[in-house]
């Protein structure tokens, strides 16, 4: 089954915070040598201060250069607080400057972010608003230095790292690919602790403020610029030159900076009480929707912006250091910031120990279709390898092709890809109808129907026109790879490389290596996700793999409570109330109640009875109800007519809220009443995923819990703030669940059972996370 749950457009959204290793003493060194030399009025006079070094021109600039020693990119750490405050002092005490630039000595990075170890550290709320505080302060300082300071900005400019140029008097920042400006905090739970959300307001604007922190987007520079949060945007060639000059006419003009235009919305709804509480309510009303009340920060930064704004800036920054407290000692921030640090340690780990992957130049894909197309696309976007999309025809290829140009001409349209780039990327994705150009693909990835015999020809066409190395990787959903090897003559070199769609946007692959596939074949496989921008989990070759299989009897459950007498919409609401991004009723339309029937008879021959789909679901086959892609399924698709729109208005029915078709319950002589909360039915759903997520790490389906929970989140969409189905076994505790399923089990049924590992945590009062 292919999951289509949840999206995720940010996948550098997690390099925000990043601390990743490790650059040398000499680099900084180095760093300052260029900085110098490629300023003929430079003179070397410069003072060290750690982190900070200053580096006085003739013109009266001084380069203010931030290049944190040993780590590969900046990041803001509490002892900076005593080194800054020094070298302001050291500045105040030299007239001959009269203006400073704050530049970076790292590559394609000023700022990215604040080292989020420094929460953990904290033993106490009260130290976490000292060290919120602690950095308004300094932030403070520089917005009120006597002297002009320009924040030159080339690279990630993230979380503290833009508080920081916030606080400047002026930003400029390059045109280069890997500019970006963001506040990114509330994907970890958290909102800007250290005067964000007071100074993002007065540059932006509240409405833009309020989008930026609350979606943590990450703006390019021309947006940056539109939005009023840049003064400039150069190439990187000039940044500092040009910086320089605004640093001298700030000086000269007494600091004073040309205030953003607004529109005509913008004053209407901005410059006056009555419009902004519109803004305000319309922000709550929109965040309640989209989190159901599971996450605390984006109401937290709501009411900081509206404090600072509405009773003063001074309030605001003391309420912004509680909530930011609050939040850092909340359970579901920790569990988010676990999330982060899984995923940054899975991306320094390889495939297999000590077997470094080899060089993939190039690739290519086996069918057209949208799988095959959402292959291509990552492999030619994100990881920059040439792709040969095959197929039996020359319509598959033209899909191929077409599901590229879309997504990339919707980047071109809103202006963050320019054309001719859209052109080069897509000049990275070939076609053909025969096996032309195969002798050199380094991987071929196989995403035709779900028939073994086809897949073994396959493997078998691959072998004769490949390399003697190339890898075979299949993109199925539920036939053991073992068995798609059976027949091939070189069965080290098949995998399994199991994508969810959409390919483009879900975060997820697993790897399937069957008992010969070698490690050489594994180590190369995870490296070829990563550079597509994947989050891979290497997972055992058994039916289902890991995430249909926890996926299979959640899904099941929804069935047998459907049959029960719970509505369709009931079900889906109380799971996404738990945290889901979508129902399981409404999963299984988006995913093709087809595709369902055809995985559930394979886990249960393989898995046994707890798998068996209730039998009255061959109806909706037979009715034709394959779900959304013929538009036909739970839900109603077809378009409304005007008059059933205005009567949908009348009866209450929100614009674009899913309709039941009801139908369903006559076909599958069903009288929906109800007899359970939300909570007992999101309970009775999730607790039958923890008991075979358990089973998945007792039988070494995944090679630990971490990687059980990172599957679960970033595959079928588990509440990420709970933090994946094993550290919520952890939370609920072991006894618990084993009690709750042994008394369903005697109530429902043997599918219920507790499975044999929880029960032995249960007695042992033991944990996955200790």
């Amino acid at each position: 089954m292919t999951e289509k749950t949840h999206s995720n457009d940010s996948e550098h959204n997690n390099e925000a915070l990043n601390v990743e290793a490790k650059v040398s003493a000499d680099d900084v060194a180095t760093s300052v040598v260029t900085e110098v030399a490629t300023n003929g009025n430079a003179t070397p006079e410069e003072s060290v201060v750690s982190a900070f070094t200053l580096v006085r021109h003739d013109n009266g600039i001084a380069h203010l250069v931030i290049d944190v020693i040993g780590e590969k990119v900046n990041t803001l750490k509490p002892e900076f607080a005593e080194q800054i405050n020094a070298v302001l002092a050291e500045v105040k005490a030299d007239k001959t400057i009269t203006g400073i630039v704050l530049c970076s000595g790292k590559q394609d990075s000023f700022v990215a972010g604040a080292d989020i170890n420094m929460l953990a550290a904290c033993q106490s709320r009260e130290e976490v608003v000292a060290l919120s505080r602690q950095g308004q302060r300094i932030f403070a300082l520089l917005e009120q230095f006597p002297i002009p300071i320009v924040a030159a900005i080339d690279g990630t400019c993230l979380g503290g790292g833009l508080e920081l140029a916030m606080a400047c008097h002026a930003r400029v920042c390059s045109d280069n690919s890997k500019t970006a400006l963001g506040l990114p905090e509330v994907q970890l739970g958290l909102l800007p602790g250290s005067g964000g959300t007071q100074r993002l307001p007065k540059l932006v604007g509240l409405q833009k403020a309020l989008d930026m922190m609350l979606t943590g987007k990450q703006l390019r520079a021309k947006q940056a610029l539109k939005y009023g949060l840049v003064d400039d945007v150069v190439p990187s060639t000039v940044l500092l030159h040009v910086a320089e000059q605004l640093a001298i006419s700030l000086q000269q003009q007494g600091k004073k900076i040309v205030k953003r235009k607004q529109g005509l919305v913008d004053k209407l709804l901005e410059n006056n009480a009555v419009g902004r509480n519109i803004v305000y309510q319309q922000a709550q009303k929109s965040v309640l929707a989209k989190t159901q009340g599971n996450y605390p920060a984006p109401a937290k930064i709501i009411d900081c912006i509206r404090t600072g704004i509405e009773v003063s800036s001074e309030s605001g920054y003391k309420l912004e250091a509680e909530h930011f407290a609050d939040l850092v000692m909340s359970d579901e921030s920790a569990q988010l910031r676990q999330l982060f640090f899984a995923t940054t340690a899975m991306k320094k780990e390889q495939g297999v120990a000590d077997v470094m992957p080899e060089k993939i130049a190039k690739a290519g894909v086996l069918g057209g279709g949208l799988m095959g197309g959402g292959i291509a696309f990552v492999t030619a976007t994100k990881a920059h390898i040439p792709v040969r999309v095959k197929d039996i025809n020359h319509k598959g290829i033209g899909q191929a092709l077409k599901y590229s140009y879309q997504l990339l001409n919707k980047k071109v349209k809103r202006r963050f890809l320019l054309n001719s780039e859209m052109q080069k990327q897509l000049a990275m994705i070939t076609g053909s109808i025969d096996y032309t150009g195969f002798k050199a693909l380094d991987i071929v990835v196989e995403a035709v129907f779900e028939d073994l015999t086809l897949k073994q020809n396959m493997v078998a066409e691959v072998e004769k026109h490949g390399h003697d190395k190339t890898i075979f990787a299949s993109n199925t959903s539920s036939i053991p790879i073992g068995q798609i090897a059976a027949k091939a003559k070189r069965p080290e070199n098949v995998i399994g490389l199991h994508y969810f769609s959409p390919v483009d946007k879900m975060p997820l692959v697993e790897i399937i290596p069957h008992d010969k596939t070698s490690d050489q074949t594994i180590s190369n496989t995870v490296a070829f996700a990563k550079k597509q921008g994947k989050t891979p989990i290497v997972v055992k070759d058994k039916a289902g793999f890991y995430v249909n299989r926890i996926l299979a009897p959640y899904m099941n459950e929804a069935a047998i409570l459907l049959l029960a007498g719970e509505p369709i919409d009931k079900i889906d609401k109380a799971l996404v109330k738990f945290g889901f991004p979508v129902g399981p009723m409404q999963l299984l339309d988006e995913v093709g109640i087809d595709v369902g029937a055809k995985i559930g008879p394979i886990l249960q021959a393989e898995l046994g009875e707890r798998f068996a789909a209730p039998a009255a679901f061959d109806k909706l086959l037979a009715d034709g109800r394959l779900g959304k892609k013929v538009k036909k399924g739970f839900y109603l698709y077809q378009k409304k007519s005007l008059a059933k729109t205005l009567l949908n208005t009348l009866k209450g029915i929100k614009s674009g809220h899913k309709q039941v078709d009801e139908t369903i319950y006559d076909l599958l002589n069903i009288k929906p009443a109800g007899s359970l909360t939300a909570a007992e039915i999101s309970k009775r759903c999730t607790y039958m995923m923890l008991n075979e997520a358990a089973r998945c790490v007792d039988e070494g389906i995944v090679r630990n819990a971490r990687d059980g929970d990172i599957g679960a989140i970033f595959g079928i969409g588990f509440p990420p703030f709970l933090g994946g189905p094993l550290r919520y076994i952890d939370k609920i505790g072991a006894k618990s669940v084993v009690a709750q399923l042994s008394q369903w089990a005697e109530q429902h049924g043997e599918r219920y059972s507790p499975c044999q590992a929880l029960v032995t945590m249960a007695e042992n009062d033991q944990s996955y996370y200790g």
